[in-house]
């Protein structure tokens, strides 16, 4: 008996047993005060016919009851208010609001959802804001380069030499904006794609490798070493789309490891599937930063030493999910990053 009281209640047995509470209630203050009269000698039932009796005795019932109900009801439905007035708040755009409500099953499940979307939302929010101040120092640091050594280029007293170190700024500024716009359009054209088309089936090893080579120049620079372990596969998919994975992929490998670093790739035939890894001995990820690493625009090296958007494992997961596969990292600090993704064939 004691472990069902310590359950939570139901709200339709909360409910039966507030109306049923006032009614025994409203019966046993009627009887007492009916009893009492009596006894003092105010009302006798014997001046009364039985009917008139009876339906005073009911109406008055009635009077009580409504009286009680009313002024009880209000009690009973603080916890409703609560989440109206916190609902409020969230729609002026205070999502740090929380509510906590005990003992009934409904209204305190309500409760915990209610406290997970005003998370989910401050999270959002924390993001958007992020977003917008990465994006548009992203977007305007390219511009102001541009536009600065584009006027340094109409003067006269410049060489030859400091002509062609300035257009290849004014390229290298150029090409990442045009990243940027190509991975905004790409992400907003993936999230709302629900079905890939354009299926044929092509050596995914080889994909890879012709990857790899294509940022040959990126991992050179900076004296990387690229293990491969490439098992021979056929895919079946569309070969754009999946090519996005590895180039992100690699992209954020070269990006944090350091110089004379290592990165492996591995690929091989898992149950009815692929599974592919690649393996950095950068800086790693703590904890907080595993968590969101996927979300949009999310950057865990919030001091811009690395170069990026926030844009590309984003995409990735996208795909990945649009392939009917899931991305998994492993990484703790110090110790490097390993991505796998597991596509179905």
């Amino acid at each position: 008996m004691r472990e069902f009281f310590k359950k939570r209640l139901s709200l339709a047995i909360t409910l039966v047993m507030f109306v049923f509470g006032v009614l025994v209630a409203t019966s046993l203050v009627v009887g007492v005060i009916t009893i009492l009269l009596q006894y003092l000698g105010v009302i006798s039932f014997k001046d009364f016919p039985a009917k008139i009796s009876l339906f005073g005795f009911l109406g008055f019932c009635i009077l009580l009851g409504t009286s009680l109900t009313a002024f009880l009801s209000k009690k009973a439905l603080n916890p409703i208010s609560t989440l109206i007035n916190a609902t409020h708040k969230v729609a002026d755009g205070d999502f740090n609001v929380q509510v906590n409500i005990k003992g009934i099953g409904e209204l305190e499940e309500l409760s915990h959802s209610f406290n997970k979307m005003t998370q989910e939302l401050a999270g959002i929010e924390t993001l958007r804001r992020d977003f917008i101040n990465n994006f548009s120092h992203e977007f305007k640091t390219p511009i102001v380069s541009i536009r600065g050594f584009a006027k340094l280029l109409k003067e006269n007293n410049l060489s030859e030499e400091e002509r062609q170190e300035y257009l290849d700024i004014i390229i290298t500024e150029s090409e990442r904006l045009a990243v940027l716009s190509t991975n905004v359009l790409a992400l907003s054209k993936y999230e709302n794609l629900e079905i890939i088309t354009d299926k044929a089936p092509f050596r995914l090893d080889e994909q890879i490798r012709k990857t790899i080579i294509l940022m040959e120049p990126r991992w050179t620079s900076k004296e990387i070493t690229v293990n491969v372990e490439l098992n021979k596969i056929i895919y079946n998919g569309n070969e754009d789309l999946i090519q996005q994975v590895w180039l992100n992929l690699l992209d954020n490998a070269i990006k944090f490891s350091y110089k004379g670093g290592l990165i492996n790739i591995t690929l091989e035939a898992v149950n009815e599937g692929v599974r592919f890894a690649i393996q950095d001995d950068g800086p790693g990820m703590d904890d907080q930063t595993q968590v969101h690493i996927f979300n949009k625009f999310y950057q865990g090296d919030i001091s811009h030493s690395k170069k990026g958007n926030g844009l590309g494992l984003a995409l990735v997961k996208r795909i990945v999910e649009l392939c009917g596969g899931e991305i998994q990292v492993q990484s703790a600090k110090d110790k490097g990053s390993i991505f796998t993704v597991t596509l179905p064939n």
